[in-house]
């Protein structure tokens, strides 16, 4: 008898909140693949435990990390400020938390990881497109404005909703779980979505409280 067609869950925005990705890979399709869309790095509580936990599935061929805006500007730092302890590194809390040494360690890892995963009429990038299809990692409203659907249905991360929001052929799974939030899973196939509670409590800097007052945390 053929086993069933695989389908694919396409994960939020992590940000180091590995209780709640514990708990949502426990309810997932163990036999799916799993599509991280970016940022799976920095502003949660355990950063490294997340890192670790993605990247051995990603080894066991079981998911595919997509390179968000957070592990962009982890790789620039790491490659521009050789020094220890650069000020610029040390404004990133997966630096803090790793540590230089091991932060270095990680930099191969996140040169390798891709800006898209195509699927079957979807694809699936942590923020959008810019107007020559290129994948940008900091885009919103240009792209959410003008996407012509030359893609199909494009699911992304990078910008908190209260709930999945669907934008014509644009859906946005960041349901800010390192805020209290969810943690999303979406299926593009079945469009099922699977939720879990991100951390009740999580400790935030001015910078990022700034960046919630303006509605768009990157």
């Amino acid at each position: 008898m053929a086993p069933p067609p695989k389908h694919h869950w396409i994960i939020g925005d992590v940000h180091g909140c590995h209780e709640a990705l514990v708990r949502l890979l426990s309810v997932l399709p163990r036999n799916d693949h799993l599509v991280f869309c970016g940022d799976v790095i920095n502003r949660g509580p355990a950063i490294a435990d997340c890192m670790n936990l993605v990247w051995e599935l990603v080894c066991e061929g079981r998911a595919t990390w997509l390179r968000g805006n957070h592990e962009q500007a982890l790789i620039l730092g790491l490659e521009s400020s050789p020094a220890i302890g650069h000020p610029e590194l040390l404004t990133m809390d997966t630096y803090r938390q790793l540590g230089d040494g091991l932060s270095h360690q990680w930099l191969h890892r996140l040169k390798q990881l891709p800006d898209v995963f195509q699927g079957d009429g979807w694809i699936a990038t942590h923020a959008g497109f810019d107007d020559s299809g290129r994948p940008d990692l900091n885009i919103r409203e240009p792209f959410w404005e003008h996407y012509n659907g030359r893609y199909g249905k494009v699911v992304v991360g990078h910008t908190p909703r209260p709930t999945v929001e669907f934008q014509g052929q644009i859906v946005m799974i960041d349901t800010g779980a390192v805020y209290g939030g969810l943690l999303t899973a979406y299926c593009p196939e079945t469009e099922s979505v699977v939720q879990v509670h991100g951390p009740r409590a999580v400790s935030v800097s001015p910078a990022h409280q700034q960046e919630l007052a303006t509605g768009l945390p990157c």
